[in-house]
């Protein structure tokens, strides 16, 4: 992959929740071959700022700079259809960002899926679920993760599995972002406390994003 694709930068960005500003003047660069994980406490922006990063808000001020397609987004939900097979699920997605099947095998080795790959994903259980969420990052292609709370039902393993996926795309030229509560396992990768961005308490900004969607 391309290092130019793999830039991420973010200028004195400030964003809001529910309407109501709640960081301000967030500024980072991430290289390609870099992992940046974001601390602070709940509450603090986390989510709203890797949703707005992504794409899905728009920012109050500031400036996001990344080449065209290169973010893939995973957050909460696990983006995965109830009666596919795990095979299905992968290549539905490859298909949607158009990188072919490809990148499937590789995806089910890299998060211990290839023995349930014709099983439906209705029948997985939660953390099965959660791999085959995360699995979707390795056929999409693009050079720049954006992860919000990435191991989530993961257990010991499994969080060692995503560990290696992202060392992995690091290696490769690319570059990662994400929030977590929990040690990933990812060494040393660099921190920012996102608490030192907190905005200042101001009104609500008439028009803004319900919270169901921050």
């Amino acid at each position: 992959m391309a290092d130019a694709a793999s830039h991420l930068e973010v200028a004195d960005l400030a964003v809001a929740r529910g309407g109501v500003p709640v960081l301000e003047g967030v500024s980072f660069a991430l290289a390609p071959g870099s992992v940046l994980v974001l601390k602070g406490p709940n509450g603090v922006g986390k989510t709203t700022l890797l949703r707005t990063i992504a794409g899905l808000q728009p920012p109050l001020a500031g400036r996001i700079a990344a080449a065209e397609g290169a973010i893939a987004y995973a957050g909460h939900a696990d983006g995965v259809k109830a009666t596919m097979s795990v095979t299905e699920n992968l290549v539905f997605w490859a298909e949607i960002f158009g990188t072919g099947r490809d990148r499937v095998a590789e995806a089910l080795d890299g998060f211990d899926l290839t023995l349930l790959a014709a099983r439906p994903a209705q029948m997985l259980s939660a953390g099965q679920r959660r791999r085959l969420g995360l699995a979707r990052l390795l056929v999409t292609g693009r050079p720049v993760w954006v992860l919000d709370e990435p191991t989530v039902s993961l257990d010991v393993a499994s969080v060692a599995m995503f560990a290696a996926a992202i060392r992995r795309h690091a290696a490769a030229g690319g570059a990662a972002l994400l929030a977590t509560h929990v040690d990933a396992g990812l060494g040393t990768a660099a921190e920012l406390d996102l608490s030192a961005f907190r905005a200042a308490p101001r009104a609500r900004i008439a028009g803004g994003f319900d919270e169901a969607f921050a």
